[in-house]
């Protein structure tokens, strides 16, 4: 299975250097915790793993296919669960996961299992009706995670997934990452959260763009 590489990567708004020279090689199987203060890049790093920006200079690589934007990306099966969710708030729960797997060929009847079986993942199977705007901010992060879980990614890159999690939520969406990833998936999470950060293989140190490890994965 593929390798996720950044090499040399740097991101630049303008005058502001988001990442400088940032090299991170992650094999399937394995979850990464990316950590830093507020402004440190790591929201940055995880939109350019995406493919959701584009770097200033280096390159990332999903095995030997460069990563030029995210329809690609996308395409390739590298999911990103923005901070923000990004879920359609004129959906339910259960639509915002069941419409993008119909409409990328999945059958109908496999999306319905997949949707119910993500969902409960998450703790939310009985809030699937419920529109988006009906539900907390965890609850909606919840189902965005979802929503990359039933899409079965062979990357997912969570944006501090845990953020809005009371103490039981975050272990139930810890398990569910580390689940993600013995089902070999390559997982990347950001976070401040020193608990959950302990959870995974690695740590990836994020402080003004530069990157440092802090425990490299095995």
């Amino acid at each position: 299975m593929n390798a996720l590489n950044a090499v040399d990567l740097s991101v630049s708004y303008g005058d502001v250097v988001a990442l400088r020279d940032v090299a991170v090689h992650l094999h399937p199987g394995q979850l990464l915790a990316v950590t830093g203060p507020s402004g440190a890049g790591k929201s940055s790093l995880l939109w350019a793993l995406a493919g959701a920006i584009s770097p200033t200079s280096g390159a990332v690589r999903f095995g030997e296919v460069e990563i030029v934007d995210r329809d690609q990306a996308a395409r390739l099966g590298i999911a990103l669960v923005p901070q923000g969710n990004g879920l359609a708030t004129a959906l339910t729960a259960q639509e915002n996961i069941l419409v993008p797997l119909i409409a990328g060929g999945t059958k109908a009847a496999e999306a319905r299992r997949r949707t119910h079986d993500a969902l409960r993942l998450v703790g939310l199977e009985e809030s699937g009706h419920h529109l988006i705007e009906e539900l907390s901010g965890g609850q909606q992060q919840r189902v965005a995670l979802a929503r990359a879980f039933a899409a079965r990614a062979t990357v997912l890159l969570a944006d501090e997934p845990t953020s809005d999690l009371d103490a039981v939520n975050r272990e139930r969406t810890m398990a569910a990452l580390r689940a993600e990833a013995a089902r070999g998936a390559i997982v990347v999470m950001s976070t401040h959260d020193p608990e959950a950060a302990g959870q995974t293989d690695g740590e990836l140190a994020l402080d003004e763009g530069v990157a440092r490890w802090k425990r490299p994965p095995a």
